[in-house]
Formats: structure tokens, sequence, C-alpha cells
């Protein structure tokens, strides 16, 4: 047993196109909600090692929001703008994405690398049109060698439009561009047959070589961060997503980010869940009927 899951880490190494996701709390200081510089670069740097290898390389990033409130001085949307909060969050989002790709930009042009921005809705995938420009934008972009930048398009995105969490977007864009590996950057370290937080007998999960209905109900809606989105739920629904469509997903802490290259090399870190391709899986047809 030991010896297969050594080969199935083994094989990471061999991915040609990686998907990475980070969350809006492993962006930010904690005590201040300001951008982390430090831990952003580290994450461009490991980006910018992958794509030297010639993979190519995806970042779902989260944290418009949360930058646009701090640009604006916001601490609580919902307290702070009751009936009016969905308006004030949009433009938090459109005042935040500009300034952390701004800051992204920054930082991969000192690695001599080109980033684009690609903002996408529920209807990117589900219309027809629209997927089949957004394949097209990403194909010619990895092709130029370009890291693109994916956030959701919350400035327009509304309840009947969004994806609603990264998670499940990252394992979206996996399956639009037949990625062979989605890496989800979290604040826990993987899979637990229960919350570490509050039950002491819970016990990690290495490998997961099959996503079924029993695994999906381990999922919780609580998260340890109050910055985003996405619970152990969004988590799972991402790893069927991804291993449905036939990509390898790893949960694993952004505590630190150099776990990016250790994933790649191979170490066992995270929980690994193994490609299951499933060819009945419809990703449309999935995420038009997708509610958080």
């Amino acid at each position: 047993m030991e010896t297969m899951i050594e080969n199935v880490r083994a094989r990471l190494k061999d991915k040609k196109r990686i998907v990475v996701k980070i969350g809006s709390s492993s962006l930010q200081h904690p005590e201040t909600g300001d951008l982390d510089y430090i831990r952003m670069e580290v994450l461009i740097r490991e980006l910018c090692d992958l794509r030297n290898q010639g993979k190519d390389v995806v970042l779902v990033s989260s944290g418009a929001i949360a930058a646009g409130r701090k640009a604006v001085h916001i601490r609580d949307i919902n307290q702070e703008h009751g009936e009016n909060h969905i308006a004030v969050k949009q433009a938090c989002a459109a005042i935040g994405q500009a300034r952390l790709m701004m800051t992204y930009q920054k930082i991969f042009a000192e690695y001599n690398q080109v980033t684009a921005q690609i903002l996408m809705t529920k209807n990117t995938i589900v219309d027809n049109l629209n997927r089949y420009n957004a394949h097209n934008t990403f194909s010619e972009l990895l092709k130029m060698g370009v890291i693109p930048i994916v956030n959701e398009n919350d400035t327009i995105a509304t309840y009947e439009i969004e994806i609603g969490d990264n998670d499940t977007l990252s394992a979206v864009v996996a399956a639009l561009i037949g990625a062979d590996l989605l890496i989800l950057l979290s604040d826990i370290d993987g899979l637990y047959t229960d919350d570490p937080r509050k039950n002491a007998q819970a016990r990690f999960i290495e490998t997961v070589e099959h996503i079924d209905d029993d695994l999906m109900r381990m999922g919780k809606e609580s998260t340890g961060s109050s910055v985003g989105t996405g619970g152990m739920n969004t988590k799972l629904i991402a790893a069927r997503i991804a291993t449905s469509v036939g990509a390898d997903m790893v949960i694993a802490d952004s505590e630190d980010i150099r776990i990016i290259h250790r994933i790649m090399d191979g170490r066992n870190l995270g929980t690994l869940f193994c490609a299951d391709r499933n060819e009945k899986f419809d990703l449309i047809d999935f995420i038009a009927d997708y509610n958080q």
C-alpha cells in the first residue's frame, strides 16, 4: 500500500498543466487585513519556477473584496451597510481587484513573467459561446507562456450567476483547460475524518482514491477563516469536479507556500485525491445546478 501511494505521489512530478488556488486568508496579515507581501512573493516565485520548468500554470486567487474593503476602511460590509451590502461588496471588489492585480503584476514582473487577468461567473461555463471563448483565451495565453490569474467577477456577479467560492471555481478552470493537477492551498493541511479543531480524535486522510457519497457528507460548512468563503464542503465539491474530469487534486496547508514545490517533488504532503475520470460527469449541468 505504501509503495502504491509513493508511486501516485511520484507521478505529480510529471504534471504538465497545473492550477493553484489560494484563498483570501492566505494572502493577508490576520492582525490588519493588509496584504502579506512576503507570502505573495513566495507564491509568485514558486509559480514562476514551475513555469520555468516548461509547465503551464494558472493561479486562482481570492482577495479582491477584502483588499477593496481595506482600501476604503470598511470593517464589516454587512454590519455597516445593511440592505445596501451587495452594492458595497461589488464596489469593494472593483477597487480590490485592481489593487490585487497591480500587486501581482509588479512582483511577477520581477521574475520576468507576464500575467493576465480573467474574471469569470457561472455564465462563463454554462453559456456555450462564453465557454468557447474562455477556453480559447486560456489556450492562447498558455501558449504564450503567460500565467493567467483568475477570480470570480464579483463586481457583476449576483446570486443567480455567481459560483460563490474559488475552490469550486478553480476546479471549473481545471476542467475547462484540461489541467492534470489542481492544488488547493488552504488554512488546513488536508482532509480529516472530522473537524480537527473541534475533535481531537479526527484522523488525517492522506489519499482518496474514490469520492463517494459518504465522503461528501464529511464536508463541513465551517472554515477556520473569517475572510474566505470556502469550507471543507467546497473543497470536496472541487475534488469531485477535478477527479471526474481526470485531474489529481491536493489540499495542502498554505502556512508555508513553498509546499507547492514539495508537492510537485512527490513528497507526501496534504491530501491527494486521485484522478477518477467519469465519462458520465457533465461539467455544464453540474455548474448550472450548483448552489453553494
